[in-house]
């Protein structure tokens, strides 16, 4: 299948413009296809005497006709995805397409999934970069935007959701109301049983749906979810002086979602995961309530105003990440968020941006010049680092300026599409500011700079100076901090300052003794890795969980992570650190934070296997620790975060196997569904679960997530046939769904079966490519995120790797994921020789 290049799309808008769609979809044509069929109305530009030739997109099971204007045309022409439509006369034009069309169980097109709870089916549509194709035909690029009707027959019983109001005409039929001009990958469909709860909010239509066997469990959490969609949709109105732009406002949580969620215009996709089964954590919940305004933010900015092609895709992401944290904090009760983006979301930003694949925010348009080219964006640097720019943005613009030129940008370009040169000049006519030399400097560079304080001090006063490893200009603030006079081990903020990075001048003395700590990017304004002189770095080992704000916290914990990333810290000093620390942490999010990176990275890849189980002693006895620091009950989010580590850690099954015989822990919580998987998964690995254990969890829970759990606790069983079994599952067959793909690949690797496994990594290299090639770039994704062989931190899986990416044929979205998965596994590797690991 053709990719569309940026020239292509560049000359086509120069010769068509595409005034309505009129799509009609059978969904009642069996399992494997539905009838798909199309009517585009557009316009050939140019001369009147001029002809043109262009194409359109399609990507059929069947191709059963083509007419343009009348006439028929042979629908053998079609060229892998490509239709061509030659000697178009000046002025409008009529082009009918008749086809039958694949449902996919990837998460691309018309995803199809079958409910194994109740045996409902619901299918939903997932359109971005070029997978309208797989739907309808269309023109597919993002600036030839257009009205789109749409008709939906499916089987009796279905509810029929779309972009805008759907009315049931009967005999199984719905129709759509007709959108606004919008972007062909922002349609939407979504079809099913589904249970739905619908309200009105300003005069707008709301609704949430879900699938009907997950009905109680949107029920329970209705008020808390419409609750967060009025408080940001209120929010924005505060914020936009353009109104909400379309004539309803669905959020459809459906199955086997590849993304988070997708910004379609009225009718928000949300992976169902976010439809809790089983107990969460506030910070979940807050995560959940970010996601809603992340993508309600999109509906201004990415689907009023639309990028002209995807080197722009950070104008959508990166301003969403950042309203998403912002407005979450200003309009909801989750008011920290900033400091779970800080320990969470934004190393995703930082270790992409530390890799070879690394690119600028806003790239060079000629570095994306294709739609292949341009998915691989979709990453850290274009969602955290993005946002994170956009904060310090405004920490140097000023809000109100800042919001005075995005209101700028979307009364300029609503309903249009627009370019990283439209956006700054926006900002631009809102202040004096030099935002085009800004842009250039945040925008346009690539890589992380590093923060160093020097201190100067005497008995009177001290100084401060910053030395900066970058080349971007940074305003920071300073946080300054001493010993508590009642508390040896507690710390009070003596003051906080702005400074910018870098300073002109001589740095300015500050009265007083030398601090205690010393914090540069308290607040965590800017984006850079930040260092501690030697007094604030003893202090900060010491005393961390005192430091009397969470988000300074976050920056200090980031700190350190920096420092064993770049092997300037032993992980076991890290480990050593938590355990002093997170018993007294209040914030959840730091606690998650924390748990993660010391399991998955310092005792997953960075420690060698022998201090990987010393590792994993410190951390049971930190899990233990914090369970019995919640034995009263006061903070159940807490104790669920620690018991989900003590499992994840364990190497005794003992302890494991009485909680999963009581279905419950001492104390609590009770073992619900995600947490009986989870123990049932770890006894897999440590050998004392079995087929029939996971047999007769899977008969207590047969849900999608429990077919997810089976397949999990199936790979990781300790057993030649089973990891057998298991590979052939992945690699072999095309049956598995994206979800149950990704269950398996994530339990079959295990660090402490390497020897059983060891054979599996050069086949990985061979059967990864093929798969890839074969199921596509969803698959692609899957088999270099998940059934990449992390825990075989050796030099002979890096040699194999790096083979692979000199001499095979990888499609673009596994080239990209092994790159990164190599550059991180050298990565390990260097940190282990740095420090003794």
């Amino acid at each position: 299948m053709s990719v569309l290049t940026r020239d292509e799309a560049q000359t086509r808008a120069r010769l068509i413009d595409v005034q309505r769609y009129t799509v009609e979809l059978d969904l009642t044509r069996g399992t494997e296809t539905f009838d798909s069929r199309t009517v585009i109305r557009f316009t050939a530009l140019g001369e009147p005497a001029a002809t043109v030739d262009t194409f359109v997109e399609v990507k059929p099971a069947e191709l059963r006709s083509v007419t343009l204007d009348g006439q028929a045309l042979d629908p053998a022409d079609l060229d892998g995805n490509r239709l061509a439509l030659t000697g178009l006369t000046a002025g409008e034009h009529e082009l009918r397409v008749d086809a039958a069309m694949r449902y996919s169980h990837t998460g691309e097109g018309m995803h199809r999934f079958t409910d194994p709870t109740d045996g409902e089916t619901y299918t939903y549509t997932q359109l971005f970069m070029e997978d309208v194709q797989r739907v309808f035909a269309a023109f597919d690029q993002p600036d030839l935007k257009s009205v789109f009707e749409l008709t939906v027959t499916a089987p009796e019983g279905w509810t029929v959701l779309a972009n805008g109001v759907t009315e049931h005409v009967g005999g199984g039929t719905w129709r759509a109301a007709a959108t606004p001009l919008i972007s062909t990958y922002l349609v939407a469909v979504a079809a099913g049983p589904w249970h739905s709860v619908r309200t009105e909010h300003r005069g707008l239509p709301f609704g949430i749906h879900c699938r009907r066997s997950l009905a109680p469990f949107l029920d329970a959490d209705a008020d808390e979810i419409l609750d967060v969609t009025r408080a940001c949709y209120d929010r924005y109105h505060e914020k936009f002086e353009e109104p909400y732009p379309f004539d309803s406002y669905d959020q459809a949580f459906v199955p086997e979602f590849n993304a988070g969620a997708m910004e379609n215009p009225g009718l928000v996709t949300f992976r169902d995961e976010f439809i809790y089964r089983s107990a969460v954590t506030e910070t979940e919940r807050q995560t959940r309530a970010m996601v809603i305004a992340h993508e309600m933010a999109h509906m201004w900015f990415g689907d009023l105003v639309t990028l002209r092609w995807w080197d722009d895709i950070w104008l959508n992401e990166s301003f969403a990440e950042y309203m998403g944290f912002q407005t979450t904090a200003e309009a909801t009760r989750f008011t920290d968020t900033w400091t779970d983006f800080g320990v969470a979301r934004k190393s995703w930003g930082y270790d992409a941006d530390q890799r070879p694949s690394t690119h600028p925010v806003a790239p060079d348009p000629d570095a994306v010049p294709d739609t292949a080219s341009a998915m691989l964006n979709f990453d850290g640097i274009s969602y955290a680092k993005g946002a994170s720019a956009l904060r310090q943005l405004v920490a140097w613009l000023g809000e109100k300026d800042f919001l005075a030129g995005i209101n700028t940008h979307i009364a300029r370009h609503k309903f249009s599409n627009a370019t990283l040169a439209d956006f700054i000049e926006s900002l631009a006519h809102a202040t004096d500011r030099d935002v085009h030399a800004w842009a250039d400097q945040w925008l346009r560079t690539t890589g992380v700079d590093t923060l160093t304080p020097a201190v100067t001090h005497d008995a009177r006063e001290w100084t401060l100076a910053v030395d900066r490893d970058g080349s971007r200009p940074h305003r920071i603030a300073v946080g300054v901090y001493d010993r508590d006079l009642t508390d040896t081990q507690g710390l009070v903020l003596r003051e906080r300052y702005e400074s910018d990075v870098p300073h002109t001048g001589a740095a300015t003395p500050h009265d007083g003794g030398r601090p205690a700590l010393i914090v540069p990017n308290d607040q965590d304004l800017t984006y850079a890795k930040i260092r501690l002189d030697e007094v604030s770095m003893e202090t900060a080992l010491r005393s961390l969980s005192r430091v009397p704000d969470a988000l300074t916290r976050a920056v200090l914990w980031n700190s350190l992570r920096d420092m064993v990333r770049d092997g300037e810290l032993d992980g076991m000093t890290y480990l050593e650190t938590a355990r002093a620390h997170l018993p007294d942490e209040t914030d959840l999010a730091l606690v998650q934070g924390v748990l993660a990176f010391a399991t998955t990275h310092i005792a997953g890849r960075f420690l060698t296997p022998e201090r990987r189980t010393v590792a994993l002693t410190t951390l049971t006895e930190l899990c233990r620790d914090l369970i019995r620091r919640t034995e009263d009950g006061s903070h159940p989010g807490l104790r669920l975060t620690a018991v989900r580590g003590f499992i994840d850690v364990a190497t005794r099954p003992d302890p494991l196997q009485e909680w999963l015989s009581e279905g419950t822990v001492p104390g609590g919580p009770e073992l619900d569904p995600e947490l009986r998987w989870r123990v049932l998964t770890r006894l897999a690995v440590l050998g004392t679960a079995d087929e029939p254990a996971i047999a007769a969890e899977l008969e207590r829970d047969p849900s999608a997530t429990g077919q997810e759990g089976a397949a999990r606790c199936r790979a990781a069983l300790p057993d030649p046939a089973a990891k057998r079994r298991a590979w052939e599952a992945m690699f072999a067959s095309d049956d598995l769904s994206n979800y149950l793909l990704t269950a398996t690949a994530q339990g079959f690797w295990q660090p402490e079966q390497a020897d059983l496994v060891r054979e599996y990594i050069p086949r990985y290299y061979q059967d990864a490519v093929a798969v890839a090639a074969r199921r596509g770039p969803a698959i692609a994704d899957v088999a270099g995120r998940w059934a990449f062989p992390a825990s075989a931190v050796d030099a002979e899986t890096l040699r194999l790797g790096e083979e692979c990416l000199r001499g095979a044929d990888l499609i673009p979205a596994l080239r990209r994921k092994l790159a990164d998965q190599l550059d991180d596994l050298a990565r390990a590797l260097r940190v282990r020789e740095a420090t003794g690991a």
